[in-house]
């Protein structure tokens, strides 16, 4: 039989640790990106006309890829620290500790390109957009529109595709993190 354990104010105080400010850290990555990818994003699409839904978008996502950045960041120096042997190994990703960091390491890479790249290029030309449909007296995507908008919509689609696919490689990465961690455990950490 389990033995039975009391919450006390000295073990709760206890769980104040690294291990407890990791996990808060994995669940808050996870999670915030979750809820921008599946659901926050599809109910403002929804709900939104496409111009607001572009500008709140053009808004939120700096701040959930940075966040992103700063929290995937964090966790690879908390696992680096704490598995010593991703720094010996670093070059074998086949040792289970340094696929791991590679893992958080991917949604550092993938959210930076969005960051610094991919999504400052999108909403640049998804504003362009906006400025000729207002020009032309056109949506995007009515019949009739020039080769302009029609070479403007072909970028704007592909940066969308390039943008979602970095996402989606963080949201992916963090639920293989979080597999790992919730069947092997944190380790040292």
């Amino acid at each position: 039989m389990a033995e039975v354990e009391l919450l006390t104010v000295s073990n709760a105080l206890g769980l104040f640790n690294l291990r407890g400010a990791y996990l808060i850290g994995y669940s808050w990555l996870f999670g915030m990106s979750l809820w921008v990818t599946f659901i926050g994003g599809v109910i403002a699409f929804k709900t939104l006309p496409r111009q607001q839904f572009g500008a709140l978008q053009h808004r939120t996502f700096p701040i959930y890829f940075g966040i992103s950045i700063a929290l995937a960041s964090t966790l690879l120096g908390l696992w680096t620290y704490s598995h010593p042997n991703v720094l010996e190994h670093v070059a074998n990703p086949k040792v289970a500790d340094v696929a791991q960091a590679y893992t958080l390491g991917s949604v550092v890479l993938a959210q930076l390109a969005n960051q610094l790249v991919i999504g400052p290029l999108t909403s640049k030309t998804m504003f362009q957009r906006h400025k000729l449909e207002k020009s032309e007296g056109k949506s995007y995507n009515e019949a009739g529109v020039s080769a302009e908008m029609k070479a403007l919509n072909s970028k704007f689609a592909k940066l969308h595709g390039y943008s979602s696919l970095a996402n989606l490689t963080a949201v992916i990465a963090c639920i293989f993190h979080g597999l790992w961690i919730g069947n092997k455990g944190l380790g040292s950490l």
